[in-house]
């Protein structure tokens, strides 16, 4: 049996590490939580005191943290994972955060002699308790082919995105698009019943035609024509837009940094900030329909 030690219970760490734990490995959780913690714990999960406490002995250590200053405390501060993990261990972060960052942290582990791969997610709560999420990973090509079996068994779809820090690339560019598709969508939508083509018919056209998209035909942001999008529990998540607006943010601050002109990831990352500022960011980010609509 392997040792996995799982850092981070969130909404998407919790159902993760449950699936490693019905898998019949042994998962030591820790989580600031003790909320989150003792979720775990009813799923199969050993509680641990601390992140150390938690790592000490795992073969494998995985990671699903908020932003990338906790991942490089977690990993890289003094008695963090780098210091106190066993020799061989893998280590494999999920959370999406800055490429640098991501890069940063892969880099100070294999100077120490550690395999480790950046692995964030989609597919959302859903899909992370369902255990058919996406992994984007990055990393060394043998890294990778350590990780996946355990990837598999929280998630359906594993691609290797290449060189550390590329599985963040493949993760930001892929949630640019979504969140700014999404927006074309609510306008298109929008734009339909205003001049008298309701949602129901605009939907059975165009989901046949040149502007079909998933967000669209999966997630569609008008009420009715897709039963369990968040439309029509009135934008409860899902996938909130406060997550989508950091991805957003993330997208934008690696386009500054690489010079790549991303002028509709910037009017999207603008609207969705809006929808922060409105204090409705705890809504589906496909609730943007609301602002176009102006009844957020």
């Amino acid at each position: 049996m392997t040792t996995i030690a799982f850092i981070g219970l969130g909404n998407m760490g919790g159902p993760m590490a449950a699936n490693l734990a019905k898998a019949g490995h042994g998962v030591r959780a820790f989580d600031l939580s003790q909320a989150a913690l003792a979720k775990a714990v009813e799923a199969g999960c050993a509680k641990a005191g601390t992140a150390s406490e938690a790592v000490d002995g795992a073969d494998i250590i995985v990671s699903m943290l908020p932003a990338g200053a906790h991942v490089k405390a977690v990993y890289m501060n003094e008695g963090g994972v780098i210091d106190v993990a066993k020799k061989g261990a893998l280590f494999i972060d999920s959370s999406t955060i800055d490429v640098d960052s991501a890069r940063t942290v892969i880099k100070a582990a294999t100077a120490k002699g550690f395999e480790m791969v950046d692995a964030p997610v989609s597919g959302g709560v859903a899909a992370a308790t369902a255990g058919t999420l996406t992994f984007m990973v990055g990393g060394e090509q043998a890294s990778f082919e350590r990780a996946k079996p355990f990837l598999e068994k929280m998630g359906k779809n594993i691609f290797h995105a290449g060189a550390a820090g590329n599985g963040q690339v493949a993760k930001i560019a892929n949630n640019m698009l979504l969140g700014i598709s999404m927006i074309a969508t609510c306008e298109a939508f929008n734009l339909a019943e205003r001049l008298g083509l309701d949602a129901e018919t605009f939907f059975k056209i165009s989901s046949t035609a040149s502007g079909q998209c998933w967000s669209m035909t999966s997630y569609c942001p008008a009420p009715g024509p897709v039963p369990n999008a968040p439309s029509n529990r009135d934008y409860q998540p899902g996938f909130a837009a406060a997550m989508m607006l950091k991805d957003m943010r993330l997208a934008q601050e690696a386009a500054h940094k690489a010079k790549a002109a991303t002028p509709l990831g910037a009017q999207a990352e603008a609207l969705y900030a809006l929808m922060e500022a409105a204090g409705k960011d705890n809504l589906d980010f496909s609730g943007v329909m609301k602002l176009i609509k102006g009844s957020l």
